[in-house]
């Protein structure tokens, strides 16, 4: 067995997964510390941020890592897996943020079989029948969640424990980061409001609202904290942006086609919901002039469970299923041979390898 592949073999999905909460735990306490003496509405607004960060795939986290380790493999300090850790927590604490605001914006009425943060807050509103209008009470506190925790995100990063010299170069893709899923998410916002949508312009969506932010930053961020040069960051951007969309382009099938009871998501969610998909605007594109009508007038509509059978049918039978399929394939075959060439540690190019089978191959 060569040296990377016994470093390979130490990777644990689920115990990292573990010892990440654990470090948000930490954080957490550490906040909810601090609002207590803001009293019983500032622990509501706390307990629901812990509930915001827990669970989810981590996937982001663990490219954060990866990358890290593909520029620095090991560590003389045992503490040192502890900083990396928190810093790592940084990009699930940001993936929290966006979710809570994207969850307002879409009106989403679920995330992850939970109820959204402004729909758990309506209710409330609504049960204890106080003044005022519960949909505004509950739109208020998933806006006011979300840039809290885009609040902690910055600040865990910054004191993950590192110096601040070593520091520096990841807030500073951090900071992109974070005005790119931002830009990304008013250009999704404004698909959905014009009603239209061609391929390129949903792809742009898809790169700057989910596929750089899920894959090619959080490599960037764990990369420059390990102190990568420009060469590899560029190596590693021509893995993460494909992989990345690839990612969310299984996403989008999972948005339509996904199993509810292992989504947490209702049958067709997307559809529902409206949103202005590459699958959507290829299914537009290849269907016949009454199925794409069809197709086209029932986005963003209330939809049974027949109803969301007969546009999977408009959508398979325009070919867009297998059109996405074929790019996911090519996508992630881009980013393979991107990573074959990549000037990183062998024992993480054989991690990252799996990680991008995990994210582009799954039903959640």
């Amino acid at each position: 067995m060569t040296t990377a592949e016994a470093r390979a073999q130490v990777w644990d999905p689920a115990g990292f997964r573990s010892r990440l909460q654990s470090a948000l735990d930490v954080f957490l306490a550490e906040q909810g510390e601090r609002l207590a003496p803001l009293g019983p509405d500032a622990l509501r607004l706390h307990q629901e941020a812990c509930r915001a960060v827990s669970g989810g795939k981590r996937f982001r986290a663990a490219f954060c890592y990866w990358g890290f380790r593909a520029v620095r493999p090991t560590d003389p300090e045992p503490v040192h897996e502890d900083w990396l850790l928190r810093a790592c927590a940084a990009l699930e604490i940001l993936h929290a943020s966006a979710l809570a605001h994207d969850d307002f914006m879409d009106a989403s009425d679920t995330r992850r079989g939970h109820p959204s943060t402004h729909r758990a807050f309506e209710a409330e509103h609504r049960d204890a029948r106080w003044a005022g209008d519960p949909e505004q009470y509950g739109a208020a506190a998933a806006i006011l969640l979300g840039d809290l925790l885009l609040s902690w995100a910055d600040e865990l990063l910054r004191r993950c424990g590192f110096p601040l010299t070593q520091v520096a170069p990841a807030l500073d893709l951090f900071d992109r980061c974070r005005s790119e899923v931002i830009t990304g998410q008013f250009l999704d916002v404004s698909v959905q409001a014009r009603g239209a949508a061609d391929v390129d312009a949903a792809m742009r969506v898809l790169r700057y609202k989910s596929a750089k932010y899920s894959v090619e930053r959080p490599l960037h961020i764990g990369a420059a904290l390990a102190g990568a040069t420009p060469e590899v960051l560029d190596d590693l951007t021509a893995v993460g942006l494909p992989l990345g969309e690839a990612f969310q382009l299984r996403d989008d099938l999972l948005g339509v086609y996904g199993d509810p009871s292992v989504t947490g998501k209702p049958a067709g969610d997307d559809l529902v919901e409206g949103k202005r998909t590459v699958l959507v605007a290829l299914a537009l594109d290849g269907a016949g002039p009454e199925d794409a009508a069809l197709l086209d007038r029932a986005l963003g509509t209330p939809l049974d469970g027949a109803a969301v059978t007969r546009l999977r049918g408009i959508i398979d039978e325009s070919g867009a299923h297998g059109q996405v399929e074929g790019a996911i394939t090519a996508l992630a075959e881009r980013a393979l041979e991107a990573l074959d060439r990549a000037r990183v540690d062998d024992g993480a190019r054989s991690v990252l390898r799996s990680l991008a089978a995990a994210t582009t191959d799954r039903a959640v």
